[in-house]
Parts: structure tokens; C-alpha cells; sequence
């Protein structure tokens, strides 16, 4: 069984003790308040800045978009303009809906076995919905939560909290987001514990976002229907942050120091996650590239030239023993051609015999000496 996320629900549980604890004196206030924040803040603004650049520089010299229709090529062939599209419109439409509404994941399927070995594929519709309220209920409390740091608060942001709250369910009114964004992280981290394929494949880092926005979501909506926090304290400790007129709120407890310990530390934690798709999404080249290659061929500019060894030159080379050994060559070895009968050489004379050489004289001392 993977108790991966024991290790987050554990790692969590210590975060919470500290910023309750550390809330209890001023100089933890002070640390939890003002400085974790703003080193949160740099971190997130400085790594997300760089993940992004990092992206962008990566070449991308190959038409590579993930498609599930029909390019357009000849003029009575039908093309899906959206699903593969050709025009940097079609891919802005196509960018849209994947990131409003997840088409992709809309289509999402698991494969299943039924009646022993048959394989069926089956519409997870559940899980599109479950990663849709979730980004969108994020997106509202993110939204919404805007009207603390800006003053005076602009009209659309209290359009979108009057709508959140159009329900009008007690006091202060119920906000919609806030709970639907608490059942959405739940769905998320049930579905990895009792699905076995997830299950198997999610790590201790998986679980741990789920559990701080847990806790994020959580502590918000304590300090909004139960413990019942100052709300005039907290804006104004929120414009001097953002005008760097730091003071100490009054009647505020632990708990709002431990939601915004949660919140600092989901910051610092994001650029160095898998909750970077936020930003990869945009750099995906599966994604924001048109799809034309056939009409325009993409070569890599990196292709340095080398020295290559066909399969041509290498059968010429090594023919005759790829022959012996009975391997297949696509090109059998010719026979040498017959040679011709050579022309009748004309009989050369006989060379002349030389004339002996004459004796020499005997020389007269010789002869006296056989006298």
C-alpha cells in the first residue's frame, strides 16, 4: 500500500502546530506576519519568472502538437480547424478551451475488463468534473480574496463575490467557492487513494499541495462562519502590506496566522511543483503550435554534418563475406566476364648464335715456362 501521503498529512500537521504556536507571541506574529510573506512572495514571483524564461528559451524546431483530427491539406478533404489547427487563430480558440475548460480532459478515458478479457473503454467524466470545480473554485477564492490588498475595491471583484454568494445562506453570507473548493481538493485526494492505478503512481509531493490547499480552505472558512475573525483588522493589516506600513492586527487569533503560514508556504512551494502547469500550459509546444507540416517542412537547425556510412557503401564493402556467410545482400556479386582468347604471338627469329670468342695468345713468358 503507498503511505506516501502520510509523510504530507504528517509534514502539514507540523507546519500547523508551528504557525499556531509561534502566533502566541509577538515575535512569531512579526516572523509569521511580515517576513515569511514577503520572502514567499519573492520566491514565488522570482522562481515562477524563471521557470517560465527557461521554457521559453528551450528551442522547438519540430512540428510536435498533440491532435485528434483532420489537417488541412487538399482543398475537398474536410479539416478540423480547432481539434488540428493550421491558422494562429485556431490555436488561440484551440488554447482557450483547453485552459477554461479542459477539453482534453474532457475526453479523458480508463480502460477496464469486462466478461474476463474483454477491454472496454469507458468515459471518466468525474474526474473532468472534479479538476473543473476545483481550478474554478481556486480561481474565485484567489479572485475574490484580491479585494483585501485594493482599496477602493474595483467593481468586478464585487460582481464576482456577489455572485458567489447569490445563495444569500446565513450570516455573514455563504460563498460558494470556499466549499466547493474544499470538496474538490477531498474528491482529488480520495480518488489517488482508492483508485489503485493513481494509487500506485503518486508520490509523497502529490499529496502534499492537496493537503496544505486542505488546510488553506479549511482555516478559511473556521474563520469565516465559526471563530468569526475581524475583517476590518485583516484589511487593514493587508494594505500595510502592500504599502509597507507594517502593524501587528488586533483581535485576530492563531488561526488566521496559520492560514496565511499555509498560503506562504503554498507560494514558495509552487514554482518547484507540478502546480506549474499554471504557467506551462502556455509554453507547451503540444499545444500552441499550428499544425503545417505539410506545407512547411521543419528542419532542425542543430543538424551538424558527419560522416555517415550508408548501407549501400557498407554491402559494397563487405559483400563478398556477407556472401560467404549466407547473409541477404540486395545486390548479388557479378560474375567476372570470360576472358578472350588472346591473338597468335608472331614466332620471334631465333637470336643469332654468338661467335665464340678466339683464344687468347698465350703470352711468351708462359710459353718459356713450359719450354
Amino acid at each position: 500500500m503507498n503511505i506516501s501521503y502520510m509523510y504530507s498529512l504528517i509534514a502539514v500537521m507540523v507546519l500547523f502546530l508551528l504557525a499556531y504556536l509561534g502566533a502566541q507571541v509577538t515575535v512569531g506574529k512579526v516572523f509569521l506576519g511580515f517576513i515569511i510573506p514577503f520572502l514567499a512572495a519573492i520566491t514565488f514571483i522570482v522562481g515562477f519568472i524563471y521557470r517560465v524564461v527557461d521554457w521559453a528559451r528551450s528551442p522547438v524546431p519540430f512540428c510536435i502538437p498533440t491532435t485528434c483530427g483532420q489537417q488541412k491539406s487538399l482543398p475537398w478533404i474536410k479539416s478540423a480547424p480547432i481539434e488540428n489547427p493550421s491558422t494562429t487563430g485556431g490555436v488561440i480558440v484551440r488554447m482557450f478551451l483547453e485552459i477554461v475548460f479542459f477539453r482534453s480532459l474532457f475526453r479523458n478515458t480508463k480502460q477496464k475488463l469486462k466478461e474476463g478479457d474483454k477491454l472496454s473503454y469507458e468515459w471518466e467524466i468525474w474526474l473532468w468534473v472534479g479538476a473543473l470545480a476545483f481550478h474554478w473554485a481556486f480561481f474565485t477564492v484567489v479572485f475574490r480574496h484580491l479585494r483585501f490588498f485594493l482599496e477602493p475595491v474595483p467593481a468586478c471583484i464585487q460582481i464576482v463575490e456577489n455572485l458567489d454568494g447569490f445563495l444569500q445562506i446565513a450570516l455573514p453570507g455563504l460563498l460558494l467557492s470556499g466549499v466547493v473548493l474544499l470538496a474538490a481538493v477531498t474528491f482529488l485526494f480520495l480518488r489517488r487513494i482508492f483508485i489503485p492505478q493513481v494509487r500506485y503512481i503518486s508520490l509523497a509531493s502529490d499529496f502534499f499541495p492537496l493537503f496544505l490547499i486542505m488546510g488553506i480552505a479549511f482555516t478559511g472558512i473556521l474563520m469565516r462562519y465559526f471563530t468569526k475573525v475581524d475583517i476590518v483588522g485583516i484589511k487593514d493589516f493587508a494594505m500595510g502590506l502592500v504599502t509597507f506600513h507594517f502593524h501587528i492586527p488586533e483581535g485576530v487569533g492563531g488561526l488566521f496566522y496559520v492560514h496565511l503560514f499555509f498560503v506562504s508556504i503554498l507560494l514558495a512551494y509552487f514554482p518547484f511543483s507540478k502546480l506549474m502547469h499554471l504557467g506551462g500550459i502556455f509554453m507547451s509546444p503540444t499545444r500552441n503550435l499550428t499544425t503545417n507540416s505539410r506545407v512547411k517542412r521543419h528542419i532542425n537547425p542543430w543538424n551538424y554534418p558527419v560522416k555517415v556510412h550508408s548501407y549501400e557503401a557498407y554491402e559494397d564493402e563487405f559483400r563478398e563475406k556477407m556472401v560467404e556467410v549466407g547473409l541477404p545482400v540486395e545486390k548479388m556479386i557479378e560474375p567476372e566476364p570470360p576472358k578472350e582468347d588472346a591473338p597468335p604471338e608472331e614466332e620471334a627469329e631465333p637470336p643469332e648464335e654468338a661467335e665464340p670468342p678466339e683464344k687468347e695468345a698465350e703470352l711468351p713468358e708462359e710459353s718459356e715456362e713450359k719450354e
